[in-house]
């Protein structure tokens, strides 16, 4: 059976950030490939989300009904990680990181880590330093373990920049070793050049 992977929209989340995991874990990392995962969404609420590009998304689970049993959880950025709404995710991201699951967050849901303690101790990126220290705020403490890449995977915990979406995906397909390390690296520069490697 298939182990999900859990993408967390808020609204006005951005649309390109997932595009290229989402495809790899639902139907495998080249065609044909074999795929361990399946990509389900989760909100505060199950109400339909709205992205940043218009997207309406109805939501598989709310917060409340996550299953217990799914392998991660992907945090995709936009402007509303800095709202009330951002902290009910809190505790949802605190289990995963207790029980070893996946956590991966991108450009402002990479901040949101950094406002809750999350990256204190771990290798991580976001959008730059200062803007990481300026919006993370007291809680952040982990400077010195920052990394000024396109996206860093440290354990099970995998951070990129907004503009890094396809290194993100990488880097979560290596955490959670979807295929083989050839084919995930054919896969992203396949997207990187538009050229397919025979």
């Amino acid at each position: 059976m298939k182990k999900e992977i859990l993408f967390v929209l808020l609204n006005e989340f951005a649309d390109w950030e997932g595009a290229y995991i989402a495809p790899n874990l639902n139907c495998g990392v080249e065609p044909g490939s074999p795929s361990k995962y399946i990509v389900k969404t989760v909100a505060v609420t199950k109400d339909p989300v709205v992205s940043i590009g218009g997207f309406k998304v109805l939501p598989d689970y709310a917060i409340t009904d996550i299953p217990a049993d799914y392998a991660g959880l992907v945090l995709i950025g936009g402007m509303s990680w800095f709202t009330p709404e951002a902290e009910r995710i809190v505790p949802v991201v605190k289990e995963a990181i207790e029980n070893k699951k996946l956590v991966a967050g991108i450009c402002n849901a990479s901040v949101f880590l950094g406002m809750h303690g999350f990256l204190n101790q771990v290798k991580h990126t976001s959008n730059g330093l200062e803007y990481l220290k300026m919006y993370a705020g007291p809680n952040y403490a982990g400077e010195s373990h920052y990394i000024d890449g396109q996206a860093v995977r440290d354990g099970n915990i995998v951070t990129a920049n907004g503009f890094s979406a396809l290194e993100f995906s990488r880097e979560i397909l290596y955490a959670l070793e979807a295929d083989a390390t050839e084919k995930i690296e054919r896969s992203y520069r396949m997207n990187k050049t538009g050229v397919w490697e025979e």
